[in-house]
C-alpha cells in the first residue's frame, strides 16, 4: 500500500502480545536489597549492602554491583546467610521479590525487599551501527527496542532475514524474523531473552554498493581523463 494511500490518524491493525515475563534461571545476578526497622547490627540480610562509595564512577559501581550481587546457582537457588538456600529459577523478578520477602518477614521487622535482574543482556552483530553486547537493568525489551539500543540499521541492513539464536538449558535454537513482516509482532522471538544474539546480515547488492559503486566513479573518471589527454596529444 502507497503511504499516501493509509488512512491517517486511525489505527489500522492491532495485534495481540504476548504476555511475556522473563523467568530467572542459573547463571542471573540479581539485586537483593532489604530494607526493614530492624537494627542493620542485627539484619544479616544487608551483609552485601552499603560496600559502594560515591568516588567511583559508574563504570566501576555497575561492576561492584554485579560481584555483590546473588548469582543464581546451577541449581536454580541464591544464599542468604543463616536462611540458606532459596530456589527461584523460573520465577519473574516480582514472584521472586515476593518470595524472598516471605522469608525476610519472619526474621525482621516491617520488612520491605527489592528485586532487579543486573546482568540481563543480549547480543547484536552485523549491519548495525553499534556492534556489541548491551547489558540492560530492563529485562521486558522488544527486538526493535534492542536494535534501536545497538544505534539502529545501517543502509544496507537486510530487514527480512534477521537471524535470532536463543540459548538455554543446554541448547541454541536459530529463527529467522521478517522485520517488514507486520506478524513479527506475534512471534515468540518478538521480545528479547537473556542471552540472544541477533545477526543482521547485509542486503545481496551491499557488495556492488560499496565496492562497484565507488569504483565505477573512479574508472570513468580515468577514461575521462586519458580522452583529455588523447585530445589534447592530436
Amino acid at each position: 500500500m502507497k503511504s499516501d494511500a493509509i488512512e491517517k490518524d486511525s489505527v489500522l491493525r492491532t495485534y495481540e502480545l504476548s504476555n511475556f515475563e522473563y523467568r530467572l534461571q542459573p547463571e542471573d545476578i540479581l539485586s537483593v536489597k532489604f530494607l526493614s526497622l530492624t537494627p542493620q547490627e542485627y539484619n544479616f540480610f544487608a551483609i552485601k549492602e552499603g560496600q559502594g562509595t560515591n568516588s567511583f564512577n559508574q563504570f566501576q559501581n555497575d561492576a561492584l554491583n554485579l560481584v555483590n550481587g546473588y548469582l543464581i546457582d546451577e541449581e536454580g537457588k541464591i544464599e542468604f546467610p543463616v536462611v540458606g538456600k532459596v530456589s527461584i529459577s523460573g520465577f519473574t523478578v516480582f514472584e521472586a521479590q515476593n518470595e524472598i520477602l516471605k522469608i525476610a518477614k519472619q526474621y525482621l521487622e516491617s520488612a520491605v525487599v527489592e528485586v532487579r535482574l543486573l546482568n540481563f543482556r543480549f547480543t547484536l552483530l552485523g549491519e548495525v551501527k553499534s556492534e556489541g553486547t548491551v547489558n540492560s537493568l530492563n529485562n521486558r525489551i522488544t527486538l526493535l527496542e534492542a536494535i534501536g539500543l545497538s544505534g539502529g540499521f545501517t543502509d544496507y541492513a537486510d530487514k527480512s532475514n534477521v537471524k535470532i539464536i536463543r540459548q538455554g538449558k543446554g541448547k541454541a535454537d536459530v529463527y529467522y524474523l521478517n522485520l517488514l513482516d507486520e506478524n513479527f509482532i506475534t512471534s515468540p522471538y518478538y521480545y528479547m531473552n537473556q542471552g540472544d544474539v541477533i545477526i543482521i546480515p547485509p542486503l545481496k547488492q551491499r557488495p556492488y554498493q560499496i565496492y562497484f559503486g565507488k569504483n565505477l566513479a573512479l574508472v570513468i573518471s580515468s577514461v575521462s581523463l586519458l580522452l583529455l589527454v588523447v585530445n589534447l596529444s592530436k
